[in-house]
């Protein structure tokens, strides 16, 4: 696989989060900003979207909609191109903050929530991923999972791969015909590393931005590292696109855990040549 070193596409955001590449645009989510970014292949920033209650993870239906999670109040938005409108209300099924979310080939969305307060610092529990399906009905798809963050479905619609970000891990669920989720099992454990968005390539390989350092990595099931880029700060989460769906993007935050605090304008998404 060649590789070059990652170059800037744009910069001046305070944390951008679930980058998605679609119809030549990337969009991702500054969440501490509260909007959702869509960039040309320049950089650009060609449109954003207000989100109140701090958008989080992203993604596009077969129709090409965009589904974003709302994080504080619950739900799930559905962007159609010309307006937002509520998709999912999962109020009722968590008290927890939204997070990531991967979609499969039937439009079925699986998600997982914080698990705990984060903000007061509580410590960390197990939480559970759910399901929302194409008809608007929401079920527990997973439970026991810690702190689900980033997620990608793989082989072809049949495994559903989930970072537990505090645990340092990867975990791997097959997925039936239904949508329903069993034989649970490790995909990498990384040894330290605290994985947070993911994305997958063709070949077998995920990326996964490493949150605590600075680190995109790709790794094979079993936990093999292939490649890595380095980053000066936290790494955040990646999609892969442009033309040639070869493009690796990864959005960084060039800072400090106070710089964060202090709310500098200090996250970034690069890009790379694979």
């Amino acid at each position: 696989m060649g590789e070059e070193h990652p170059r800037l596409l744009a910069d001046g955001f305070l944390f951008l989060e679930a980058p998605k590449w679609h119809d030549g645009r990337l969009w991702l989510s500054d969440v501490f900003d509260h909007k959702v970014h869509a960039l040309d292949a320049s950089g650009k920033r060609s449109e954003y979207l207000e989100i109140p209650n701090r958008p989080s993870g992203l993604g596009f239906m077969s129709d090409g909609s965009l589904v974003i999670v709302s994080a504080m109040d619950r739900k799930l938005l559905r962007f159609d191109g010309s307006a937002i409108s509520e998709y999912a209300d999962l109020s009722a099924h968590t008290k927890w903050w939204l997070n990531d979310f991967a979609i499969d080939a039937s439009d079925r969305i699986y998600i997982g929530d914080f698990g705990y307060d984060f903000v007061a610092n509580d410590p960390p529990c197990s939480t559970t991923l759910h399901r929302v399906d194409s008809d608007g009905s929401i079920s527990v798809a997973a439970s026991d999972v810690d702190f689900p963050n980033g997620s990608v479905v793989i082989d072809g619609g049949r495994t559903l791969v989930v970072a537990e970000t505090w645990k340092a891990r990867i975990s791997a669920f097959d997925i039936d015909t239904q949508g329903n989720l069993s034989n649970r099992r490790i995909f990498a454990d990384l040894d330290g590393r605290q994985p947070d968005g993911l994305c997958a390539d063709a070949d077998g390989g995920v990326w996964a931005g490493i949150y605590n350092t600075g680190e995109f990595v790709r790794v094979l099931d079993g936990g093999r590292i292939t490649n890595t880029f380095k980053f000066d700060g936290s790494a955040i989460s990646c999609t892969l696109g442009a033309k040639s769906g070869r493009r690796l993007f990864m959005t960084a935050f060039l800072g400090s855990e106070a710089d964060m605090a202090a709310g500098l304008r200090k996250s970034a998404v690069f890009y790379a040549d694979l």
